[in-house]
Protein backbone atom coordinates (compact mmCIF):
# COMPACT_ATOMS: atom_id res chain seq x y z
CA UNK A 1 0.00 0.00 0.00
CA UNK A 2 1.16 3.16 -0.87
CA UNK A 3 1.21 5.98 1.59
CA UNK A 4 -0.77 9.05 1.02
CA UNK A 5 0.66 12.64 1.73
CA UNK A 6 -1.30 13.73 5.01
CA UNK A 7 -3.06 17.49 5.03
CA UNK A 8 -2.31 19.27 8.45
CA UNK A 9 -5.64 18.22 10.59
CA UNK A 10 -6.33 20.05 13.04
CA UNK A 11 -3.96 21.85 15.81
CA UNK A 12 -0.83 21.01 16.16
CA UNK A 13 0.87 23.18 17.82
CA UNK A 14 0.45 24.38 21.31
CA UNK A 15 -1.12 27.51 23.28
CA UNK A 16 1.59 29.27 24.35
CA UNK A 17 0.69 29.93 27.61
CA UNK A 18 1.05 25.66 27.90
CA UNK A 19 4.48 25.50 25.78
CA UNK A 20 5.49 28.09 28.67
CA UNK A 21 4.41 25.37 31.39
CA UNK A 22 6.23 23.12 29.32
CA UNK A 23 9.21 24.75 29.30
CA UNK A 24 10.11 25.07 32.59
CA UNK A 25 9.46 21.56 33.09
CA UNK A 26 11.35 21.18 30.29
CA UNK A 27 14.69 22.84 32.13
CA UNK A 28 13.76 21.40 35.18
CA UNK A 29 14.39 17.76 33.75
CA UNK A 30 17.15 19.03 31.86
CA UNK A 31 18.89 20.18 35.20
CA UNK A 32 17.90 16.77 36.79
CA UNK A 33 19.48 14.22 34.19
CA UNK A 34 22.20 16.22 32.79
CA UNK A 35 25.71 14.82 34.24
CA UNK A 36 27.09 18.73 33.64
CA UNK A 37 24.97 19.71 37.23
CA UNK A 38 25.32 16.67 39.28
CA UNK A 39 28.58 15.07 37.87
CA UNK A 40 27.90 11.03 38.70
CA UNK A 41 31.69 9.46 39.98
CA UNK A 42 34.05 8.74 37.46
CA UNK A 43 34.50 4.93 37.35
CA UNK A 44 38.18 3.53 37.30
CA UNK A 45 37.73 2.25 33.96
CA UNK A 46 37.12 5.70 32.69
CA UNK A 47 40.35 6.74 34.41
CA UNK A 48 42.30 4.58 33.16
CA UNK A 49 41.41 5.08 29.41
CA UNK A 50 41.97 8.67 29.16
CA UNK A 51 44.57 8.69 31.20
CA UNK A 52 46.47 6.04 29.32
CA UNK A 53 45.31 8.27 26.05
CA UNK A 54 46.98 11.18 27.75
CA UNK A 55 50.41 9.32 29.03
CA UNK A 56 51.06 6.94 25.68
CA UNK A 57 51.30 10.58 23.48
CA UNK A 58 53.51 12.07 25.92
CA UNK A 59 55.81 8.82 25.62
CA UNK A 60 55.65 9.01 22.06
CA UNK A 61 56.45 12.65 21.48
CA UNK A 62 59.35 12.35 23.81
CA UNK A 63 60.46 9.22 22.03
CA UNK A 64 60.65 10.71 18.87
CA UNK A 65 62.88 13.60 19.93
CA UNK A 66 65.06 11.13 21.93
CA UNK A 67 65.56 7.74 19.39
CA UNK A 68 66.65 6.49 16.07
CA UNK A 69 64.59 4.78 13.08
CA UNK A 70 61.51 4.13 12.36
CA UNK A 71 60.11 3.77 15.66
CA UNK A 72 61.32 7.19 16.94
CA UNK A 73 58.03 8.20 15.05
CA UNK A 74 55.83 6.08 16.77
CA UNK A 75 53.19 9.02 17.26
CA UNK A 76 53.03 8.63 13.99
CA UNK A 77 53.02 4.64 13.54
CA UNK A 78 49.93 4.95 16.84
CA UNK A 79 48.20 7.29 14.75
CA UNK A 80 48.18 4.94 11.68
CA UNK A 81 47.36 1.57 13.37
CA UNK A 82 44.60 4.09 14.77
CA UNK A 83 43.08 4.80 11.97
CA UNK A 84 43.23 1.83 10.05
CA UNK A 85 42.06 0.13 12.42
CA UNK A 86 38.48 1.91 12.09
CA UNK A 87 38.58 1.64 8.78
CA UNK A 88 38.63 -2.25 9.10
CA UNK A 89 36.06 -1.96 11.56
CA UNK A 90 33.83 0.38 9.14
CA UNK A 91 34.30 -2.20 6.25
CA UNK A 92 33.64 -5.50 8.62
CA UNK A 93 30.65 -4.01 9.82
CA UNK A 94 29.44 -2.68 6.46
CA UNK A 95 30.21 -6.05 4.35
CA UNK A 96 28.77 -8.87 6.84
CA UNK A 97 25.11 -9.42 6.74
CA UNK A 98 22.33 -8.92 9.37
CA UNK A 99 19.90 -11.64 9.57
CA UNK A 100 18.28 -9.28 12.58
CA UNK A 101 14.98 -7.35 12.00
CA UNK A 102 14.92 -5.00 8.50
CA UNK A 103 17.11 -1.65 9.00
CA UNK A 104 15.01 1.64 9.63
CA UNK A 105 13.46 2.44 6.71
CA UNK A 106 13.70 -0.99 5.21
CA UNK A 107 10.33 -2.25 5.21
CA UNK A 108 7.46 -1.45 3.30
CA UNK A 109 5.10 1.77 4.13
CA UNK A 110 2.31 1.90 5.67
CA UNK A 111 -1.08 3.57 5.71
CA UNK A 112 -1.04 6.30 8.97
CA UNK A 113 2.70 7.31 9.50
CA UNK A 114 3.07 9.27 12.62
CA UNK A 115 2.56 12.89 12.95
CA UNK A 116 5.46 15.40 12.23
CA UNK A 117 6.06 18.66 13.11
CA UNK A 118 9.77 19.76 11.31
CA UNK A 119 11.36 22.66 13.06
CA UNK A 120 13.57 24.87 11.05
CA UNK A 121 16.04 26.89 13.16
CA UNK A 122 17.14 30.47 11.47
CA UNK A 123 19.33 32.95 12.17
CA UNK A 124 19.45 35.63 9.56
CA UNK A 125 18.94 32.99 6.61
CA UNK A 126 17.16 35.36 4.59
CA UNK A 127 19.13 33.99 1.25
CA UNK A 128 18.61 30.37 1.82
CA UNK A 129 15.69 29.91 3.78
CA UNK A 130 12.89 30.00 0.84
CA UNK A 131 14.86 27.41 -0.75
CA UNK A 132 14.04 25.13 2.76
CA UNK A 133 10.66 25.81 2.78
CA UNK A 134 10.14 24.98 -0.59
CA UNK A 135 11.63 22.21 -0.13
CA UNK A 136 9.71 20.91 2.99
CA UNK A 137 6.46 21.89 1.04
CA UNK A 138 7.39 19.66 -1.91
CA UNK A 139 7.74 16.23 0.28
CA UNK A 140 5.70 13.52 -1.00
CA UNK A 141 4.79 13.00 2.62
CA UNK A 142 4.20 16.93 3.48
CA UNK A 143 4.64 17.47 7.41
CA UNK A 144 1.52 18.31 10.13
CA UNK A 145 3.37 21.61 10.37
CA UNK A 146 6.92 23.62 9.44
CA UNK A 147 7.35 25.84 12.27
CA UNK A 148 9.98 28.46 11.67
CA UNK A 149 11.73 29.37 14.74
CA UNK A 150 13.38 32.89 14.11
CA UNK A 151 16.52 33.23 16.36
CA UNK A 152 16.35 36.98 16.43
CA UNK A 153 17.07 37.61 12.57
CA UNK A 154 17.76 41.47 11.89
CA UNK A 155 18.23 40.27 7.67
CA UNK A 156 15.25 40.33 5.27
CA UNK A 157 14.04 37.09 7.41
CA UNK A 158 10.80 38.56 8.22
CA UNK A 159 10.38 40.27 4.90
CA UNK A 160 10.74 36.75 3.45
CA UNK A 161 8.41 35.20 5.52
CA UNK A 162 5.66 37.70 5.50
CA UNK A 163 5.64 39.07 1.89
CA UNK A 164 6.69 35.25 0.11
CA UNK A 165 4.88 33.50 2.16
CA UNK A 166 1.99 35.78 3.74
CA UNK A 167 3.14 34.98 7.39
CA UNK A 168 2.59 36.71 10.61
CA UNK A 169 4.85 36.30 14.00
CA UNK A 170 2.60 33.68 15.98
CA UNK A 171 0.46 32.93 13.61
CA UNK A 172 -0.41 30.19 10.85
CA UNK A 173 -0.58 29.73 7.54
CA UNK A 174 -1.25 25.89 6.50
CA UNK A 175 1.29 24.27 7.66
CA UNK A 176 3.59 27.44 8.21
CA UNK A 177 3.70 28.94 11.05
CA UNK A 178 6.53 31.56 12.34
CA UNK A 179 7.75 31.82 15.69
CA UNK A 180 9.88 35.27 16.44
CA UNK A 181 12.15 34.77 19.56
CA UNK A 182 14.87 37.43 20.99
CA UNK A 183 17.98 35.89 20.03
CA UNK A 184 19.23 33.18 22.22
CA UNK A 185 20.61 30.67 20.06
CA UNK A 186 19.92 27.32 18.22
CA UNK A 187 19.09 25.00 21.10
CA UNK A 188 16.75 27.54 22.92
CA UNK A 189 14.90 28.01 19.57
CA UNK A 190 14.54 24.60 18.87
CA UNK A 191 13.30 24.18 23.04
CA UNK A 192 10.86 26.63 22.74
CA UNK A 193 9.92 25.16 19.34
CA UNK A 194 9.66 21.50 20.49
CA UNK A 195 7.32 22.75 23.29
CA UNK A 196 5.02 24.43 20.86
CA UNK A 197 4.77 21.29 19.15
CA UNK A 198 2.29 18.24 20.05
CA UNK A 199 3.08 15.79 16.89
CA UNK A 200 4.69 12.09 17.58
CA UNK A 201 7.87 13.46 15.92
CA UNK A 202 9.90 16.76 15.58
CA UNK A 203 12.38 17.34 12.90
CA UNK A 204 15.00 19.40 13.24
CA UNK A 205 16.59 21.03 9.92
CA UNK A 206 18.79 23.86 9.37
CA UNK A 207 17.83 26.90 7.26
CA UNK A 208 20.83 26.01 4.75
CA UNK A 209 19.54 22.34 4.41
CA UNK A 210 18.07 21.10 1.42
CA UNK A 211 15.94 17.62 1.80
CA UNK A 212 14.84 14.93 -1.28
CA UNK A 213 11.12 15.03 -1.94
CA UNK A 214 10.70 11.35 -0.08
CA UNK A 215 13.30 12.15 2.84
CA UNK A 216 10.31 12.76 5.17
CA UNK A 217 8.84 9.61 4.06
CA UNK A 218 11.79 7.73 4.71
CA UNK A 219 12.06 9.22 8.04
CA UNK A 220 8.80 8.70 9.48
CA UNK A 221 9.03 4.93 8.07
CA UNK A 222 11.92 3.96 9.55
CA UNK A 223 9.91 4.92 13.66
CA UNK A 224 7.44 2.80 12.69
CA UNK A 225 9.47 0.05 11.02
CA UNK A 226 11.28 0.53 14.68
CA UNK A 227 9.20 1.53 17.89
CA UNK A 228 12.35 1.41 19.92
CA UNK A 229 13.66 3.79 17.74
CA UNK A 230 13.98 7.41 19.80
CA UNK A 231 16.49 9.33 17.30
CA UNK A 232 17.23 8.95 13.41
CA UNK A 233 20.10 11.19 11.14
CA UNK A 234 19.86 11.27 7.36
CA UNK A 235 22.50 10.99 4.86
CA UNK A 236 23.62 14.44 3.81
CA UNK A 237 25.84 15.54 1.18
CA UNK A 238 27.87 19.12 1.45
CA UNK A 239 27.58 21.69 -0.88
CA UNK A 240 30.04 25.23 -0.72
CA UNK A 241 29.19 28.23 -2.10
CA UNK A 242 31.55 29.68 -4.97
CA UNK A 243 35.00 30.09 -5.64
CA UNK A 244 37.67 28.67 -5.51
CA UNK A 245 38.72 27.76 -2.00
CA UNK A 246 35.13 26.73 -1.89
CA UNK A 247 35.29 24.05 -4.71
CA UNK A 248 38.27 22.56 -2.92
CA UNK A 249 36.58 22.62 0.50
CA UNK A 250 33.43 21.13 -1.19
CA UNK A 251 35.15 18.39 -2.48
CA UNK A 252 37.31 17.08 0.36
CA UNK A 253 34.04 17.52 2.26
CA UNK A 254 32.18 15.38 0.02
CA UNK A 255 34.36 12.06 0.76
CA UNK A 256 34.69 13.11 4.22
CA UNK A 257 30.96 12.92 4.33
CA UNK A 258 30.80 9.88 2.75
CA UNK A 259 33.35 8.12 5.01
CA UNK A 260 31.83 9.70 8.41
CA UNK A 261 27.70 8.61 7.13
CA UNK A 262 29.42 4.83 6.53
CA UNK A 263 30.78 5.32 10.02
CA UNK A 264 27.72 6.13 12.08
CA UNK A 265 25.65 3.35 9.97
CA UNK A 266 28.68 0.91 11.04
CA UNK A 267 28.46 1.82 14.42
CA UNK A 268 24.31 2.57 14.18
CA UNK A 269 24.65 -1.37 13.24
CA UNK A 270 26.51 -2.45 15.94
CA UNK A 271 24.16 -0.61 18.52
CA UNK A 272 26.97 2.59 19.11
CA UNK A 273 25.68 5.37 17.44
CA UNK A 274 25.98 8.84 19.06
CA UNK A 275 26.43 11.11 16.56
CA UNK A 276 23.32 12.63 14.53
CA UNK A 277 23.44 15.77 12.19
CA UNK A 278 21.39 18.13 13.90
CA UNK A 279 21.18 19.81 10.15
CA UNK A 280 19.25 17.05 9.75
CA UNK A 281 17.61 15.09 12.76
CA UNK A 282 14.57 13.57 13.76
CA UNK A 283 13.33 12.66 17.31
CA UNK A 284 10.28 11.21 18.82
CA UNK A 285 8.85 13.79 20.79
CA UNK A 286 7.87 11.95 24.68
CA UNK A 287 11.38 10.79 25.33
CA UNK A 288 12.84 13.86 23.73
CA UNK A 289 10.98 16.02 26.13
CA UNK A 290 11.67 13.25 29.04
CA UNK A 291 15.24 14.05 29.39
CA UNK A 292 14.88 18.07 28.99
CA UNK A 293 14.92 18.46 25.33
CA UNK A 294 18.64 20.62 23.81
CA UNK A 295 21.21 22.03 26.45
CA UNK A 296 21.71 26.00 25.28
CA UNK A 297 25.09 25.55 27.70
CA UNK A 298 26.84 23.07 25.03
CA UNK A 299 28.92 23.84 22.01
CA UNK A 300 26.99 21.05 20.13
CA UNK A 301 23.77 20.93 21.37
CA UNK A 302 22.49 17.59 19.09
CA UNK A 303 25.65 15.76 19.84
CA UNK A 304 25.14 16.06 23.77
CA UNK A 305 21.44 15.05 23.16
CA UNK A 306 22.56 11.70 22.07
CA UNK A 307 24.68 10.98 25.17
CA UNK A 308 22.07 12.37 27.58
CA UNK A 309 18.99 9.81 25.67
CA UNK A 310 21.24 6.71 25.62
CA UNK A 311 22.44 7.74 29.33
CA UNK A 312 18.82 7.93 30.90
CA UNK A 313 18.25 4.68 29.14
CA UNK A 314 21.12 2.88 30.37
CA UNK A 315 20.24 4.15 34.12
CA UNK A 316 16.56 3.00 33.37
CA UNK A 317 17.28 -0.14 31.36
CA UNK A 318 15.26 1.25 28.13
CA UNK A 319 16.08 -0.36 24.73
CA UNK A 320 16.33 3.51 23.16
CA UNK A 321 18.02 2.96 19.77
CA UNK A 322 19.46 5.51 17.66
CA UNK A 323 20.04 5.17 13.11
CA UNK A 324 21.26 6.82 10.58
CA UNK A 325 18.42 6.41 7.70
CA UNK A 326 20.02 6.03 4.01
CA UNK A 327 16.32 6.82 2.26
CA UNK A 328 16.60 10.04 4.11
CA UNK A 329 18.46 12.27 2.32
CA UNK A 330 19.31 16.36 1.94
CA UNK A 331 22.27 18.50 0.70
CA UNK A 332 23.37 21.16 3.60
CA UNK A 333 25.71 24.31 2.75
CA UNK A 334 29.43 23.83 4.65
CA UNK A 335 31.77 26.47 4.90
CA UNK A 336 33.31 27.71 2.01
CA UNK A 337 36.24 29.28 2.97
CA UNK A 338 39.29 28.45 5.23
CA UNK A 339 38.63 30.62 8.50
CA UNK A 340 34.63 29.58 8.24
CA UNK A 341 36.30 25.71 8.18
CA UNK A 342 38.35 26.49 11.16
CA UNK A 343 35.47 28.13 13.28
CA UNK A 344 33.14 25.08 12.29
CA UNK A 345 35.52 22.44 12.87
CA UNK A 346 36.57 24.08 16.62
CA UNK A 347 33.06 24.75 17.73
CA UNK A 348 32.51 20.84 16.88
CA UNK A 349 35.43 19.54 18.95
CA UNK A 350 35.23 22.21 21.49
CA UNK A 351 31.72 20.59 21.95
CA UNK A 352 32.65 16.95 21.51
CA UNK A 353 34.93 17.44 24.38
CA UNK A 354 32.25 19.12 26.43
CA UNK A 355 30.60 15.51 26.13
CA UNK A 356 33.21 13.60 26.62
CA UNK A 357 34.15 15.71 29.78
CA UNK A 358 30.45 15.46 31.27
CA UNK A 359 29.44 11.78 30.29
CA UNK A 360 32.70 10.57 31.45
CA UNK A 361 30.92 8.32 33.77
CA UNK A 362 29.44 5.76 30.60
CA UNK A 363 33.48 5.54 29.18
CA UNK A 364 34.12 1.99 29.73
CA UNK A 365 30.85 0.96 31.64
CA UNK A 366 29.06 -1.96 30.81
CA UNK A 367 25.99 -1.18 31.85
CA UNK A 368 25.68 0.99 28.70
CA UNK A 369 26.48 -2.39 26.27
CA UNK A 370 28.52 -1.69 22.47
CA UNK A 371 28.09 2.20 23.75
CA UNK A 372 30.09 1.97 27.19
CA UNK A 373 32.69 -0.72 26.27
CA UNK A 374 33.53 0.24 22.93
CA UNK A 375 32.17 3.77 21.07
CA UNK A 376 33.00 5.84 24.24
CA UNK A 377 36.30 4.55 24.67
CA UNK A 378 37.27 5.38 20.77
CA UNK A 379 35.78 8.49 21.50
CA UNK A 380 38.03 8.97 24.25
CA UNK A 381 41.34 8.22 22.01
CA UNK A 382 39.44 10.65 19.62
CA UNK A 383 40.43 13.37 22.29
CA UNK A 384 43.73 13.17 21.49
CA UNK A 385 43.98 12.26 17.65
CA UNK A 386 44.83 15.67 16.38
CA UNK A 387 47.79 15.90 18.79
CA UNK A 388 49.12 12.57 17.13
CA UNK A 389 48.76 14.10 13.83
CA UNK A 390 50.03 16.87 14.02
CA UNK A 391 52.58 15.20 16.32
CA UNK A 392 53.21 13.15 13.44
CA UNK A 393 53.87 16.09 10.84
CA UNK A 394 55.77 17.86 13.20
CA UNK A 395 58.13 15.17 13.44
CA UNK A 396 59.04 14.66 10.02
CA UNK A 397 59.70 18.58 9.63
CA UNK A 398 62.05 18.00 12.81
CA UNK A 399 63.95 15.10 11.02
CA UNK A 400 63.58 17.01 7.60
CA UNK A 401 65.37 20.01 9.22
CA UNK A 402 67.89 18.09 11.21
CA UNK A 403 68.76 15.59 8.30
CA UNK A 404 67.71 12.25 9.77
CA UNK A 405 67.63 11.12 6.64
CA UNK A 406 67.53 7.11 7.97
CA UNK A 407 64.84 7.58 9.98
CA UNK A 408 62.75 10.19 7.25
CA UNK A 409 63.74 7.06 4.32
CA UNK A 410 61.17 4.13 6.64
CA UNK A 411 58.61 6.59 7.11
CA UNK A 412 58.30 7.53 3.79
CA UNK A 413 57.75 3.91 3.29
CA UNK A 414 55.00 3.43 5.43
CA UNK A 415 53.11 6.62 4.88
CA UNK A 416 53.30 5.09 1.21
CA UNK A 417 51.43 2.00 2.53
CA UNK A 418 49.13 3.66 4.02
CA UNK A 419 47.87 6.28 1.44
CA UNK A 420 47.53 2.88 -0.75
CA UNK A 421 45.58 1.52 1.87
CA UNK A 422 43.18 4.52 2.40
CA UNK A 423 42.97 4.88 -1.84
CA UNK A 424 41.61 1.19 -1.32
CA UNK A 425 39.01 2.33 1.25
CA UNK A 426 38.31 5.31 -0.58
CA UNK A 427 37.15 3.47 -3.81
CA UNK A 428 35.33 1.02 -1.74
CA UNK A 429 33.50 3.06 -0.09
CA UNK A 430 32.44 5.30 -2.95
CA UNK A 431 30.89 1.83 -3.95
CA UNK A 432 29.18 1.00 -0.85
CA UNK A 433 27.69 4.44 -0.10
CA UNK A 434 25.72 4.52 -3.84
CA UNK A 435 24.81 1.14 -3.21
CA UNK A 436 22.94 2.03 0.42
CA UNK A 437 21.43 5.21 -0.53
CA UNK A 438 20.08 3.30 -3.75
CA UNK A 439 22.33 5.49 -6.21
CA UNK A 440 23.25 4.03 -9.99
CA UNK A 441 25.42 6.31 -10.80
CA UNK A 442 29.26 5.07 -10.90
CA UNK A 443 31.21 7.55 -9.21
CA UNK A 444 34.22 9.73 -10.52
CA UNK A 445 37.40 7.42 -9.96
CA UNK A 446 40.04 9.77 -11.12
CA UNK A 447 39.17 12.71 -8.46
CA UNK A 448 38.99 10.38 -5.83
CA UNK A 449 42.26 8.77 -6.14
CA UNK A 450 43.70 12.45 -6.79
CA UNK A 451 42.03 13.31 -3.24
CA UNK A 452 43.24 10.42 -1.29
CA UNK A 453 46.96 10.90 -2.43
CA UNK A 454 46.76 14.76 -1.21
CA UNK A 455 43.96 14.71 1.49
CA UNK A 456 47.10 13.50 4.21
CA UNK A 457 49.40 16.17 3.65
CA UNK A 458 46.24 18.96 3.34
CA UNK A 459 42.57 18.80 4.54
CA UNK A 460 43.57 16.31 7.24
CA UNK A 461 46.37 18.37 8.73
CA UNK A 462 43.36 21.72 8.52
CA UNK A 463 40.89 19.57 10.39
CA UNK A 464 43.63 18.00 12.68
CA UNK A 465 44.32 21.73 13.12
CA UNK A 466 40.53 22.64 13.52
CA UNK A 467 40.63 20.19 16.80
CA UNK A 468 43.21 21.74 18.03
CA UNK A 469 41.54 25.06 18.55
CA UNK A 470 39.09 23.02 19.81
CA UNK A 471 40.82 22.49 22.60
CA UNK A 472 41.15 25.79 23.27
CA UNK A 473 37.72 26.73 23.25
CA UNK A 474 37.37 24.17 25.80
CA UNK A 475 39.49 25.09 28.32
CA UNK A 476 38.31 28.91 27.74
CA UNK A 477 34.90 26.96 28.48
CA UNK A 478 33.66 28.99 25.17
CA UNK A 479 29.55 28.56 25.04
CA UNK A 480 29.37 30.80 21.25
CA UNK A 481 27.40 28.71 18.91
Amino acid sequence: MTVQSMPAVGPSLRPESEAETIGRTLAQRRQALSPRFSPPPTPLSSLLIHGAVMLLWIGLIVRGFGGGGLFAWSAGLVYIAYDTALLVFVFRQTTRRHHARPAAGETGPVATPPSTTVIVAAHDEAAVLAATIESLQAQTQPPDCILIADDGSTDGTGALLSGRFGLEPGARSGPLRWLRLPQGGKARALNVAVTLAETDLVLTIDADTLIAPDALAAMRQAFVDDPHLVAATGVLTPFCGPGLSGRILEWFQTYEYIRNFLSRAAWGRAGGLLLLSGAFACYRRAPLLAVGGFDPDCLVEDYELTHRLRDHAGRLGLDWRTAVIGGAQGRTEVPGTLPAFLRQRRRWFGGFLQTQLWYRHMVGNRRYGVLGMAMLPVKAIDTMQPFYGLAGAALILFYLATGHFGVLLPIAGVIGAKIVLDMAFHLWSLGAYRNWLGRGRRASVGPAIVASLIEPFSFQLLRHAGAALGWVSFIRRSRRW
